[in-house]
């Protein structure tokens, strides 16, 4: 019987990438499927960041390939591979301060009608409270939540996510996790987060890589990896409880 494999929704060969004379990535290596959780951790400073952003079109590619879908996207600029299905939510979250949360919205819709509004607020039913707030009104949780609806907004296939939890109370930590599997089991999006909080990625994904010095030095399912403290102390210098 003939296996059949499907071609990969993202896959990266051999990537080298940084910034200036500064080698970030190093040959970073690594394949997803439609639909997965991949959480990508490791201590700071070992290229997590960097590697959305290469996905994204941020940092140029030195040498490899890039291919969403089964294209190589290498050459095109960040607006395109955004038109593809990339959706990329950075650590700084980047919403319109000048603009209430449904104007926010209403800039993530693209083409869409604005009823497509009403997804964002299923999701995030919070921000359908303060819709007529200002962006410098909203807690940090609440500015989380506009970033990753805003960026749903577009369809995206895969969605990056940078730090999501960062500076946030625990309660609206897990709020948002809990929204993200919704929106991952509603609508079949796969993710990439990349996040300092590892045992609240490592439950939200499915799959984990651990980057050190621009690479992949151990890959796992995520529950595994989970309850493996002996590898997380040596590479990301922590154990989970």
């Amino acid at each position: 019987m003939t296996t059949v494999h499907s071609t990969p929704l993202l896959a990266l060969r051999a990537v080298v990438a940084g910034y200036g004379p500064t080698t970030v990535l190093d040959g970073l290596a690594f394949e997803m499927q439609a639909g997965e959780r991949l959480a990508m951790i490791g201590r700071n400073g070992v290229g997590k960041t960097t590697a959305l952003r290469a996905i994204m079109g941020l940092v140029p590619l030195r040498s490899g390939s890039l291919q969403f879908m089964g294209q190589d996207i290498a050459g095109l600029a960040p607006h395109q591979r955004a038109a593809l299905g990339l959706g990329y939510v950075p650590q700084t979250r980047d919403i319109f301060p000048s603009l209430t949360v449904e104007e926010n919205l209403l800039a993530g819709l693209k083409r869409r009608p604005r009823s497509a509004l009403d997804e964002a607020y299923a999701l995030f039913p919070r921000l359908a409270e303060r819709r007529r707030n200002g962006g410098t009104q909203l807690s940090g949780g609440e500015q989380q939540m506009l970033s990753v609806a805003r960026a749903l907004l577009g369809q995206p296939k895969l969605l990056l996510l940078d730090e999501p939890l960062e500076g946030l109370a625990p309660l609206i930590r897990l709020e948002l996790l809990q929204a993200f599997a919704r929106m991952a089991q509603q609508t079949g999006i796969a993710t990439i987060i990349v996040e300092q909080q590892v045992d609240e990625a490592l439950r939200y994904a499915q799959r984990a890589l651990i980057l050190d010095h621009g690479t992949v030095v151990h890959a796992a399912p995520a529950a595994e990896l989970l309850a493996d403290e002996a590898t997380l102390e040596r590479w990301v210098g922590m154990a989970v409880h």
